[in-house]
């Protein structure tokens, strides 16, 4: 077996490609920065291809945000912090973030969805008492990324219909 050779592209070759893949689908700064280097492209030429790419909008960071936020939001049924998190992995600033997260999760709103993405997870946990039952209930809501005053608040009122059967 031969030695895989890494290609590497020009600053106008990457262009081209982002481009392209931009135009399919959202990409964040972060997103096109790790490719170019993966593909090989210089730090200087990097900046002057992603500065082209957000002055022609094919990338913009506040777009990719609340996109992003929506959908794992609405189909995924995550948390704030678990996309504040995956956002600034994809190299999203603090600002974007703050503006685009926050005014998507209203207390009542969080706390509904909450309660609901619990009770359904309820109907498959097993366990022996109440207890385990919240104890795994508070994990999985924890694991969703909602912040842990919430997930016991939504824990306990969901267990307690159950607590009467023990």
């Amino acid at each position: 077996m031969g030695k895989v050779v890494k290609r590497t592209k020009s600053a106008a070759e990457a262009l081209q490609s982002l481009m392209r893949l931009c135009s399919r689908a959202e990409r964040s700064s972060g997103d096109a920065l790790r490719l170019m280097h993966r593909w090989g492209v210089s730090d200087a030429d990097a900046c002057k291809v992603l500065a082209q790419l957000q002055r022609e909008r094919f990338i913009d960071d506040r777009r990719f945000a609340e996109l992003y936020a929506r959908e794992k939001l609405n189909l995924s049924g995550w948390g704030a912090y678990k996309i504040e998190v995956s956002l600034r992995q994809k190299g999203i600033s603090q600002d974007i973030i703050a503006e685009v997260v926050r005014p998507m999760f209203g207390e009542a709103d969080m706390e509904s969805r909450l309660t609901e993405l619990l009770t359904r997870k309820m109907r498959t946990t097993k366990g022996a008492t109440p207890y385990e039952i919240k104890t795994k209930l508070i994990r999985f809501g924890l694991s969703r990324g909602f912040d842990m005053e919430h997930v016991l608040r939504c824990a306990s009122s969901v267990v307690k219909g159950v607590d009467e059967d023990f």
